[in-house]
């Protein structure tokens, strides 16, 4: 049931035009703001004047905005349907000259991102214009979400395996995919302690460590709203992992290069990062 009335709005809203769209997307993430959690709310809060040195009430300007903005996600995920037929009017790709030479060297790409902007939208903009892009993700708990939200992940092209399929990353980084990858998150005791906003973090590893299994170039993307609800994808110069005898060590510098990108990213575009999440769980 949750399935078909999940589609059924995907339906509606395609028949809306633009502004309606993003005036539905901004009344659901300030609706739904209201039920987060008031813990969640003052951890966000507390870690952004952590983070980025900034009062509490513009703290909290930037966390209501970093959930709210969801809305507008949720709504452009619906919509893929009909995004699909003209993405390029809606996202502009800046460094498309990036991944195509990154392509060139016939190892594949490991394309390391954020959970800042819309980053389901820039893996489909991606997709629809050629590049092979598999999206590395979380199974969801609910069974109908995880399905429904695959389908249109390849609706636009996107191959998803999930994060427990390091061999398929591997068998299809060989065969010339983009493999994209969110590092932005508390990675546990798999993850690697590097500082991220002055304060200990664990930091994934698995980008750094796919590229340097088959000296595969690593494309730093992301993408940002624009202010008339249009969005920029910008692909950063490709480069790899230095390979030594100490793996490990290899494998730190990169994350900790990849880790700096985020942070800088993150700091250009704060209100666009999810800052609801525990970054600094497992200290």
């Amino acid at each position: 049931m949750t399935y078909l009335l999940i589609k059924l709005f995907s339906k509606i809203v395609c028949l809306l035009p633009f502004k309606m769209q993003q005036m539905l997307g901004k009344f659901i993430g300030h609706v739904t703001w209201g039920i987060v959690p008031g813990k969640r709310k003052l951890m966000a809060i507390e870690n952004i004047v952590l983070a980025l040195g900034v009062e509490e009430l513009e703290a909290r300007q930037i966390a209501k905005h970093s959930w709210t903005r969801f809305g507008k996600m949720l709504i452009e995920v619906m919509v893929f349907p009909k995004l699909k037929k003209d993405i390029n009017c809606y996202v502009k790709i800046e460094g498309r000259e990036n991944i195509d030479k990154a392509l060139d060297y016939g190892k594949g790409i490991v394309l390391p991102t954020a959970h800042s902007g819309n980053w389901e939208l820039m893996g489909g903009a991606l997709a629809l214009n050629g590049y092979p892009i598999v999206g590395v993700a979380q199974k969801q708990a609910n069974g109908d979400m995880d399905r429904l939200i695959n389908e249109y992940r390849a609706l636009v092209g996107i191959h998803v395996t999930y994060k427990n399929g390091v061999r398929e990353m591997i068998k299809m980084l060989g065969q010339g995919s983009v493999i994209a990858l969110l590092m932005d998150q508390d990675a546990g005791r798999d993850g690697i302690e590097l500082e991220f906003f002055g304060r200990k973090a664990s930091c994934p590893q698995g980008p750094a460590f796919l590229a340097r299994i088959n000296n595969a170039p690593l494309l730093p993307t992301f993408i940002t709203e624009n202010s008339d609800g249009t969005h920029t994808i910008t692909i950063k110069e490709p480069f790899f992992v230095t390979k030594t005898e100490n793996k490990q060590e290899d494998i730190k510098k990169t994350t900790e290069k990849l880790t700096r990108m985020i942070e800088e990213h993150i700091r250009k575009h704060p209100i666009e990062w999810f800052w609801m999440h525990n970054r600094w769980k497992q200290r």
